[in-house]
């Protein structure tokens, strides 16, 4: 593996590695793992092993596309835990896509009338 190791995170966070992988790929179907690891913070190995829990369970798939790798998320795939029953990966990936950096610290986010 070139170039330096992520740092460490202790504690816990709201959105799990795979979820973290999930929507890399969403972003550029066509990533390499290293550019993977290195927009998740996460080493090139884990990003391997996701990914390969992904396809294993039917949420991810990829054909060799040169010396690279296509990806492609099936969206309609249901999400795994029974409290998330009834919700698809692409619901997830909608989720995820809506967070806007710059209004995290505003209640009601961007463009929010004051209550």
């Amino acid at each position: 593996m070139a170039g330096a190791a992520p740092e460490p995170h202790t504690g816990w966070t709201f959105v799990t590695n795979h979820a973290r992988v999930l929507a890399a790929i969403a972003g550029d179907e066509s990533a390499r793992v290293r550019d993977i690891a290195a927009h998740c913070r996460l080493t090139e190995r884990a990003v391997q092993k996701i990914i390969s829990d992904l396809e294993r369970s039917g949420f991810l798939s990829h054909t060799r596309e040169g010396r690279g790798n296509l990806y492609r998320i099936e969206p309609g795939t249901a999400l795994r835990h029974p409290a998330e029953s009834g919700l698809t990966v692409a619901s997830l990936l909608a989720l995820l896509a809506q967070v806007e950096p710059h209004a995290a610290g505003r209640p009601g986010g961007e463009g929010a009338s004051p209550s």
